[in-house]
């Protein structure tokens, strides 16, 4: 199953794509990982168009069973907090055209999963990232490193949602 991880943002919106095995010997892949970035130049309106463009380009590339997307229910800045769920928008509507099942996990969620601790700092997740994933180095781009652990946080959560039915 090839899932899509997105950490969702105006600016920069990171992206991470994993092929999970059908058998658990083997381990989650890592197939691509990058950003899309719009530019501050562009009004809101373009901005997310790109987004709904880039995104759509993505989806068609490695055609993804799942998406999953970072939900954020706490921001620092207020200012953040309507562009950042206006992109999200965008993700969840270009998903739903698509017919893509969306799967959205919090940044608390990522941690426990990925590092076993709710309050573990940012290197300890991109750590244990790094090597359940098998990275020989880790993402240079915040972003796209956020969204292969939201990628990933799904792989791990969908197998157990699947065991607990």
């Amino acid at each position: 199953m090839i899932i899509l991880g997105i950490d969702p943002g105006l600016a920069t919106i990171g992206y991470g794509v994993l092929k999970k095995p059908k058998d658990k010997k083997d381990k989650i892949k890592v197939i691509a990982y990058d950003c899309i970035t719009t530019s501050p130049k562009f009004n809101p309106g373009q901005r997310l168009y790109k987004i709904n463009r880039e995104l759509n380009k993505i989806i068609k590339k490695y055609n993804p069973k799942v998406l999953a997307v970072e939900n954020i229910y706490f921001f620092k800045n207020l200012k953040t907090a309507m562009p950042v769920s206006q992109a999200k928008g965008v993700i969840l509507m270009t998903a739903a055209k698509k017919k893509i099942p969306v799967f959205e996990v919090t940044p608390l969620q990522v941690k426990m999963t990925v590092a076993g601790y709710g309050k573990a700092e940012k290197k300890q997740v991109q750590k244990m990232i790094q090597i359940l994933l098998d990275l020989k180095e880790f993402p240079k781009k915040d972003d796209a490193a956020d969204a292969l652990g939201v990628a990933l946080c799904c792989a791990i959560e969908s197998e157990r949602i699947i065991k607990q039915s």
